[in-house]
This record gives structure tokens, sequence and C-alpha cells, in this order.
């Protein structure tokens, strides 16, 4: 499939009603309105296809742009792919999930998500934390950066109720990761979710609500995840 005939099949799928709720929920035009689920066959059919990826994201559509994280060849994408993709990603489903998920599964993602949050561009730096709490939920233990990760917690604690509204949001889902799925920093996630304290976000009047990091912690251990990693981040 080309780009154009892509296109032109997502176009075919939009959903006025789908749309006006992904408008509340942050995505911004253009876009026609597509549900992931129709996505997937799209995805299964091109499986993988870094040149195709680029090019659908480069449309500028939410839609494409959402599609093409989900065939990109992620251990293709340079650091240049990246900054271009976390630029353009205006759309909060872009910048949070799209280009976290491409970032965290290629070979860039560590070094990209800790520039990404010095920047002063909020999209920007939310797509860095929550490149972050991706990484701590994909990579093994023995790969993570412990005194980097305990730094970066810290950082939390001090800024994050004074945090741009989805810098807030993607910093508590840090956390949340951290807790969940690194052994030896679970505790103390626990402890710096404890000092945080409530976590308010501007929701834009939608019933979406902050997570509860303790709350979400404890499930996360109950359920066995800090000794089991998830397979893949793209959803």
């Amino acid at each position: 499939m080309t780009a154009n005939e892509i296109m032109a099949e997502l176009q075919s799928m939009g959903n006025e009603g789908i749309k006006k709720i992904l408008l509340k929920h942050g995505v911004k035009e253009p876009f026609f309105g597509v549900k992931v689920e129709h996505l997937k066959p799209i995805q299964k059919k091109i499986k993988m296809d870094y040149q195709l990826a680029k090019e659908l994201y480069a449309t500028g559509n939410a839609d494409a742009m959402y599609l093409a994280g989900l065939i990109a060849d992620d251990r293709q994408m340079t650091k240049a792919d990246l900054q271009t993709w976390v630029e353009g990603a205006v759309s909060n489903n872009i910048s949070e999930y799209t280009v976290p998920w491409v970032a965290t599964e290629g070979k860039y993602g560590f070094e990209m998500a800790l520039q990404w949050i010095e920047s002063k561009d909020e999209h920007i730096e939310a797509a860095g934390w929550s490149t972050l709490a991706n990484i701590v939920s994909l990579k093994p233990d023995s790969d993570l950066n412990m005194p980097m990760l305990h730094s970066l917690l810290q950082r939390v604690i001090k800024n994050i109720h004074s945090a741009k509204n989805r810098v807030c949001y993607t910093m508590n889902n840090f956390v949340i990761c951290i807790g969940a799925y690194v052994k030896e920093l679970s505790a103390e996630a626990i402890a710096a979710a404890n000092e945080i304290g409530a976590v308010t976000v501007n929701m834009d009047g939608t019933a979406c609500k902050v997570p509860a990091a303790v709350d979400h912690i404890q499930k996360a251990i109950d359920r066995g995840s800090l000794t089991k990693k998830k397979k893949t981040v793209k959803c």
C-alpha cells in the first residue's frame, strides 16, 4: 500500500462521533476520527515499513501519525527521525504514546528522553517523561541506569506540582512505572508517590482521572509486574 492509498482508506473510516471524543482528549486537527481497532488490520497487512511510516507521519494527520507509529521499524529510526517526530507530535496521543513507543523500542530512547525532558515545549517534555516510563516497563532492570532513575524520581518530587499540565500527568505515570516494574526502586517510588500526594491535572472536562500512584503501584505489585516486563509498549 502507498501512503496515498492508506490516507484514502483512513478518510473512508473516519467517524465524526469519534472525532468529537478525540478532540476533547487533546487530539488536534487534521484527522478523520478513526478508531484504533480499525487501524489494526492495516498494521497487520503492512507489518513494518520504515519509509512508509515516515511518509504517513509527515502528513500531519493524527490518524496517519498513530498508524505510522504502529508500523515503524523502530530500530531504523535515527535521532533526527525521532526529533522530527517529537516536534510534530502536537496531539496528546502522538506525544504521549506514538513517539514514546517508537523511541522506547528503538536504539536511542533513553538518550532522546533525557534530552526531551529539558524542553520548554509541553508536548516534547511530556513525550520525554512518557518515554522514560515506557523504557522502565520494557527494558530488563539490568539494562537500566539506576542512579539516573533515582535522580529523576527526586526531580519529579521537586517539580511535579509546578509542571505544565501534560508534563505533570506523564511525570505521575513515570513514578507509577518505576514502582510497578523496577524492583530495586519500587519502594523508593512508593515513598515518592506518598510524598507527592494528590496530583491535579486539567482533563478538559472529560471523565478521565489522574491515576493514584500508590494504588496503581500496589495493584501492579500484586499482579507480579515487578518480575515481569512488558513484551512491547505498542498497542
